[in-house]
């Protein structure tokens, strides 16, 4: 049984680099594409893994050809698979464009069973990206009750966001959710405070991350200096930001969130010199590497 649990929806991102994008009746051939496993917690669960602390992950899965090819790269990875069926699998589309990158996404969340009770005694970590708002807030409720971390990536305003973040230990968010709730940054983490987050984050691409520690205290975490012609596909890097951190939590209890977090930015500046997910999961050896390689910004 894996020590953490991560619960999202399932995408199968196809990426492709293209120097432009034809229109009407034109084709052109583009430079070079990936395949791989999609979705917030989805992504974020394959990267704790591939640091080395394989979780389980509560999924949609399809029983069509992508989702047999889903369930290949979950095997391989070691990610333990706990499905809640579609009858589709999702699809997004993702185009990098110097350093930002278009998405058209196709999805079906036409859940046709119930999410799966499981025990949760053994986990000491639990993700959630919003997606399968149900099973969300079951499962961090009773995390929460159990003392079991909980984390949440808002990286957009859902149906129930509000009511989570009142069970949510580490919120990481994204600038989005502040322009969808008319706040700053700093708005936001005084909402996330007063919802008693007791870390809370808002990203801010190259500038960084603006976020308060355990003590209340608010800081600036710059992003690292990766030379633009390093970078490749940024699509992904939040989703590793996520799952490095919850993999440094659970090897590296002791240490303070602020190490948590350095750990993140340096997974995700490895993450943004590779395209599509898989191939830019990193290895902890890969994370020291970038933190070697790369200053913070300025």
């Amino acid at each position: 049984m894996g020590e953490a649990l991560f619960i999202g929806h399932t995408y199968i991102d196809v990426t492709v680099l293209a120097d432009e994008w034809p229109t009407g009746d034109e084709k052109s051939v583009a430079r070079d594409y990936a395949v791989s496993f999609g979705g917030n917690a989805v992504t974020a669960a394959f990267a704790c893994a591939r640091l080395g602390t394989p979780p389980e992950l509560i999924c949609s899965l399809a029983s069509d050809w992508l989702g047999h090819m889903y369930t290949d790269m979950a095997a391989a990875h070691g990610v333990s698979l706990h499905a809640r069926k579609v009858s589709r699998s999702s699809l997004s589309f993702i185009m990098p464009n110097h350093g930002k990158r278009a998405i058209v996404r196709a999805r079906d969340v036409d859940y046709q069973n119930d999410f799966p009770r499981l025990d949760i005694g053994a986990y000491r970590a639990l993700h959630l990206d919003g997606h399968q708002p149900d099973a969300a807030m079951h499962y961090a409720q009773a995390c929460r009750q159990a003392g079991v971390l909980t984390s949440l990536d808002g990286g957009g305003l859902r149906e129930n966001t509000d009511e989570l973040l009142r069970y949510i230990d580490v919120a990481v968010c994204a600038e989005r959710l502040c322009e969808q709730l008319g706040l700053s940054a700093q708005g936001l983490l005084d909402l996330l405070k007063a919802r008693g987050c007791r870390i809370g984050a808002v990203t801010m691409g190259e500038r960084g991350m603006l976020w308060y520690d355990e003590t209340g205290k608010v800081d600036v975490l710059p992003s690292l200096d990766v030379p633009a012609s390093c970078i490749v596909d940024t699509s992904g890097a939040g989703d590793v930001f996520h799952g490095a951190y919850v993999w440094s939590y659970l090897n590296r209890p002791d240490l303070p969130w602020a190490e948590h977090f350095t750990f993140a930015r340096a997974a995700s500046a490895h993450k943004i010199q590779h395209l599509g997910n898989e191939a830019g999961l990193p290895r902890v050896e890969d994370v020291e590497r970038a933190m070697m390689a790369f200053a913070p910004k300025e």
